[in-house]
């Protein structure tokens, strides 16, 4: 079974790989996932952004206030504009 952190390796190289074509092939680029163990060290990445808790093996990301929120052994923190870039969703459930 594969760490979070492959998982995460696996999930990131088929986001930034996707490849759009009209006669000739165009490599567009997702934003790269810059994951973190603790919510201070992703908060100071990026200031301006909100920090979510992103679940690898169900590709959700949950915000704080969420139950799930920082739980978990495949998950890691990383921004809200990176997880969305990066094409995960958001988890309605577990709103506190």
């Amino acid at each position: 079974m594969r760490s979070g952190f492959g998982r995460w390796l696996g999930h990131s190289v088929l986001a930034s790989a996707m490849v759009v074509g009209a006669g000739g092939a165009t490599v567009v680029l997702a934003t790269p996932l810059t994951p973190f163990r603790n919510e201070a060290q992703a908060q100071r990445h990026c200031p301006g952004d909100k920090v979510v808790w992103l679940d690898f093996r169900k590709s959700v990301y949950y915000r704080k206030g969420q139950k799930l929120y920082g739980r978990g052994f495949d998950g890691s923190f990383v921004c809200l504009s990176e997880a969305r870039d990066s094409l995960y969703r958001s988890s309605p459930f577990g709103l506190r």
